[in-house]
C-alpha cells in the first residue's frame, strides 16, 4: 500500500511550506503534492526610521520594533503568513508609492525568489528518489513562476501541466484553470473552455477510470465549492444576519468526473469549503486553506492495488 499527501492553496506562507515538507517524515507518505495557488498577494514594508526604530503595519495593527531581533521576528512572521516583507527606509517607500510598475516588478522578483528557495528546500529535505513530488501553480499564480518550477524538473520535481504524469504508478491529469471569479485572476476560463481543456487531457489517458483527476477548480454542486455570495461591491451577502453561501465551482469539472468516474478527484481553490464528497462512485476532496494562520491542511490518500483504499484529513 502506498500513501499520497495532497495539499493546496499555500499562498506564499512559509510556515505551511515547512510543514508540508515534513509529511514524508511524519506520516511516511510516498508522494507529496502541493497543487494550486503557491504565491502570496501582498508586499509589507518594514520601515527603518533612522533612529534605531523600525515600523510596520500588518496583522491589522501598527508595530514599532526597537531591536534587530524584533525586526527579524516580524520579517519571519510576515513571510510565514504568506506576504513578502521588504526592509526599506521612508525614501524608498515614497519612491514605490510613486511608481506602481516598480512595485509590481519588485514583488514579482520576490515571488520568484521564494519559489526558487522553496524548491531548494524541497530538494534538500525530501528524498526525491523515494518520494514522488509535484508542485503545481493555480489560478492566482502569475505565469512567470512556471519556468522557475520547470527548471527543477531534472532534479526530481515533476511538472504536471503538460499532460498525464505518473503518481505512485497511477496516471494523473492536472489543470490549473478555474471558472471565472470576481477577482479576475490570471488562469480563468469559461466552463466551456475548461471542458475543452479537460477533454484534451482525458484523450491522453488509456483508461480515465483508472486515473487521478487533479483539477484545481472544485466540482459545482458539491460540498467542495461553497463560498460566500458576494454583492456588486464584492462584499458578503447576509440573510437573517448570516453569511449566505452558494456553489461557485466548475460545472465542467463536475460533468467530467461524472462521465469518466476517475479513481479520485483532487481539488482546491475554495478555502472555506474543505472536506470530501462523491460524484457517482468517485470520491472528491478539497483540503481547504488556512495559510494565514500557518495551518497546513491536506488529505492522505491510500492507494492499494491500483485503487483508492482510504482517505483522511490531516491538519495542524
Amino acid at each position: 500500500m502506498s500513501k499520497l499527501f495532497f495539499s493546496v492553496d499555500v499562498h506564499g506562507a512559509e510556515s505551511v511550506w515547512r510543514k508540508w515538507l515534513k509529511m514524508p517524515e511524519y506520516h511516511g507518505v510516498d508522494a507529496l503534492l502541493l497543487c494550486g495557488d503557491l504565491t502570496g498577494k501582498s508586499l509589507v514594508p518594514i520601515i527603518d526610521e533612522g533612529d534605531g526604530r523600525h515600523r510596520a503595519f500588518y496583522f491589522g495593527k501598527n508595530w514599532t520594533l526597537s531591536s534587530g531581533s524584533e525586526v527579524d521576528e516580524m520579517e519571519q512572521r510576515i513571510n510565514d503568513a504568506g506576504a513578502y516583507a521588504l526592509r526599506c527606509d521612508r525614501d524608498r517607500v515614497a519612491e514605490l508609492q510613486d511608481n506602481p510598475s516598480e512595485v509590481e516588478s519588485l514583488m514579482m522578483g520576490m515571488i520568484k525568489d521564494r519559489i526558487a528557495k522553496w524548491m531548494e528546500m524541497l530538494i534538500d529535505q525530501v528524498d526525491l528518489s523515494k518520494v514522488d513530488v509535484i508542485v503545481m501553480p493555480g489560478n492566482d499564480d502569475d505565469w512567470e513562476i512556471d519556468d522557475v518550477i520547470k527548471s527543477y524538473r531534472d532534479r526530481g520535481i515533476t511538472w504536471c501541466l503538460d499532460g498525464p504524469v505518473d503518481v505512485l504508478g497511477i496516471p494523473m491529469i492536472s489543470l490549473d484553470y478555474v471558472n471565472p471569479t470576481p477577482w479576475e485572476t490570471p488562469r480563468e476560463d469559461s466552463d466551456k473552455g475548461i471542458a475543452k481543456r479537460i477533454k484534451k487531457l482525458v484523450k491522453q489517458l488509456d483508461d480515465p477510470g483508472k486515473s487521478i483527476f487533479n483539477l484545481h477548480a472544485p466540482p459545482h454542486g458539491t460540498m467542495l465549492d461553497l463560498a460566500p455570495e458576494l454583492d456588486a461591491n464584492k462584499k458578503p451577502v447576509t440573510v437573517a444576519g448570516q453569511v449566505n453561501f452558494v456553489h461557485v465551482g466548475s460545472k465542467a469539472v463536475a460533468e467530467a468526473i461524472e462521465r469518466h468516474q476517475p479513481m479520485i478527484g483532487l481539488h482546491g481553490h475554495i478555502h472555506e469549503s474543505y472536506g470530501h464528497d462523491h460524484i457517482g462512485e468517485t470520491p472528491v476532496i478539497n483540503p481547504g486553506s488556512e495559510y494565514g494562520e500557518g495551518i497546513l491542511r491536506g488529505y492522505i490518500i491510500e492507494i492499494e492495488n491500483g485503487t483508492v483504499a482510504n482517505q483522511w484529513k490531516v491538519e495542524g
